[in-house]
Formats: structure tokens, C-alpha cells, sequence
């Protein structure tokens, strides 16, 4: 199977070796320091580096061929998406990432959270040099996205268990907590590559619409992909009282509805296996999945309004990958 970075024609050595520029010449970190090597065995675990190549995507749609500068933004959205990860496994309780130890198992908590909060401050610090007021645009990166990423947290945080939560909420969190980076990432590299605003606010919401996609396949993974394959046993969101699309179409069906509400931060764990096989069993899954194709031929719509530009055919690759995730 063809990985991402090789049907778009982007060499992901490249794009790592951007990332790995983000420490290696930070001045106040010696390089043999613990963070340093810290973080540079996090950039090496692995990752599609989705996010980077999505910025250099959108860089295609303007006429500018400033590769430093695409690159340092592509940089700085792994960066960002890399210390939400650490945070949210730490807060999740997640004791794996990638199959691997989380970083929080691996330090300990304390020195996972300096690692996580090292990474954020590093994003404002680089993206600082874009001062000039045309290219206010790159501060949305290390401002509104990471404030969109909190809230995204906390909104979860705050609906634990919540089985009156709304359909409209749930989307609302998965936007500010997946969508929106991905839609910035888009954004940002259109931006800098000097195309018109129109073009950038199209390449914004083919994003937000594929983030949205994203998180939704996700969640309907959870339930679906084995224990082997997730790492963690299946309906892992719903034992740590995530409440995603499936359960919420789950919470319809009278038959289940009491004993999904049934569920608490101190219910057997054979007891919440046997709502998650009811779940796999319903017609959740189904409906999750239609929303998410939903989103996707939305995407496809606003791909056709882009056709102008030849680099809609990598929105085109995008849409592929996203569209039939397995992972």
C-alpha cells in the first residue's frame, strides 16, 4: 500500500528533518540535554505526519515557493498536534501510543508534562518571527488552534458520562479538538504560499470537514478494530465515559439506552463488555458511519470548487486516505 507522503510527491525525511530543526537549534537547549533527547525519540516513534503534509498541500494552492518557510509551519504543526498527544494521554490515562509505552508511562508524569508544555512554548517562539502583519495568519497555529485544542479537551473532560450530551455538542468538541488543526494546517500553507483568501477559507473547510470525518471513523474504530490492533480492549472511550457518535445513536434504542446510562466510573468491567457487544451489534455503527460519509462528500463538493488549481488532486489523496482508514 502506497503511504501518504509518497502519492504526494513529499519527502517525509524532509518534513522530519524540519521537526527535528525545531530542537536541535533552539539555543537554550543544549542538544544532549534530557529534554532535548526526550523529544527527539518522540519525533522518531513514528507517525504519518499527517498535519505537515497538509500544510505543504495547502502551500500549493498560492504562487510563492518559500520551502524554509512551509517547512517551519509544517514543523510547528506536528509540534502542536505532538503535545496535544502527550496531554491527552496523560489526562486519558493511556498507557500506550503507537504500541509503544506513552510518554507519561516512559518519565513519569511530571517530566511528560514539561516535555508536552516545552513543545507548545517552542511553536510561539518560532512562529514569533512572523511578525509582519500580512502574515498574521501563522499565529493561528500557536493562538486560536492550541486554544481550540484545550477546549476541545475540556469539553470532553467536562461531558464524562454525560448520556444527555447532544449530537451538536459531541461535533462541536470533535471540531475544536481534531478538525480545526487539520483545517488550519490547510489554511496556513495556503497562506503562506501567497494564495487568495477565498482559496485559503475553501482549502479551511475542506479540512474542518475532513477532521470531522476523521474523528468520527475513529470513534466508530474503537468499537470495531481488535483489541490487538487498538492496543486497548474494544469500547475503550466508553469504559473511560467518552460519550462519541455511536453511543449516542446507541442511547436511541430503548432496548439499550438504560443500560448504557448504567454506565459508571466503577461499573464491572464484564458488565460494560456486554453493553460494548450490544453496541457492535446495533445499528450505532451504521448510522456513525453515514454522518462521516456525510462529511466526506462534503469535502468532495468543495474539492470540485478547487478543480482550478492542480493541486486539487492531492485534496484528492487526502480524501482517499481518510476515507478508507484503517489504522
Amino acid at each position: 500500500m502506497t503511504r501518504l507522503d509518497e502519492e504526494l510527491g513529499i519527502s517525509l525525511r524532509s518534513v522530519d528533518r524540519a521537526i527535528e530543526n525545531m530542537v536541535k537549534f533552539d539555543k537554550d537547549i543544549p542538544r544532549s540535554s534530557p529534554l532535548a533527547q526526550h523529544i527527539l525519540q518522540l519525533i522518531h516513534s513514528g507517525g504519518k505526519r499527517v498535519r505537515p503534509l497538509m500544510v505543504i498541500v495547502g502551500s500549493r494552492f498560492g504562487p510563492s515557493k518559500d520551502e524554509k518557510k512551509t517547512m517551519r509551519l509544517a514543523a510547528a504543526a506536528e509540534f502542536i498536534h505532538a503535545a496535544s498527544l502527550i496531554h491527552d494521554d496523560i489526562i486519558d490515562d493511556s498507557p500506550l501510543r503507537r504500541g509503544e509505552p506513552a510518554l507519561h508511562v516512559k518519565l513519569g508524569v511530571h517530566d511528560a508534562l514539561h516535555v508536552g508544555n516545552y513543545m507548545s512554548a517552542r511553536v510561539v517562539e518560532l512562529i514569533s518571527e512572523y511578525s509582519a502583519e500580512r502574515e498574521r495568519f501563522a499565529y493561528d497555529l500557536s493562538s486560536l488552534v492550541t486554544t481550540q485544542l484545550c477546549l476541545g479537551e475540556y469539553q470532553q473532560l467536562s461531558h464524562l458520562y454525560d448520556y444527555d450530551v447532544h449530537i451538536e455538542e459531541y461535533l462541536e468538541k470533535s471540531r475544536n479538538k481534531t478538525a480545526q488543526l487539520m483545517a488550519s494546517c490547510l489554511k496556513i500553507g495556503a497562506l503562506a504560499g501567497g494564495a487568495e483568501e477565498n482559496t485559503a477559507d475553501l482549502l479551511y473547510s475542506f479540512g474542518e470537514k475532513l477532521g470531522i470525518a476523521f474523528q468520527i471513523r475513529d470513534d466508530i474504530l474503537d468499537f470495531t478494530q481488535s483489541a490487538q490492533k487498538l492496543g486497548k480492549p474494544a469500547g475503550s472511550d466508553l469504559r473511560k465515559g467518552q460519550v462519541t457518535l455511536p453511543v449516542l445513536f446507541a442511547l436511541e434504542v430503548d432496548a439499550l439506552a438504560s443500560r448504557i446510562r448504567s454506565i459508571g466510573p466503577d461499573t464491572p468491567s464484564e458488565q460494560v463488555d456486554a453493553v460494548v457487544a450490544s453496541i457492535q451489534q446495533s445499528d450505532a455503527l451504521r448510522q456513525s458511519e453515514l454522518v462521516s460519509e456525510q462529511y466526506l462528500d462534503e469535502a468532495r463538493e468543495l474539492i470540485r470548487q478547487l478543480e482550478a488549481y492542480p493541486a486539487h488532486q492531492d485534496l484528492n489523496v487526502l480524501l482517499n486516505y481518510f476515507s478508507g482508514r484503517d489504522n
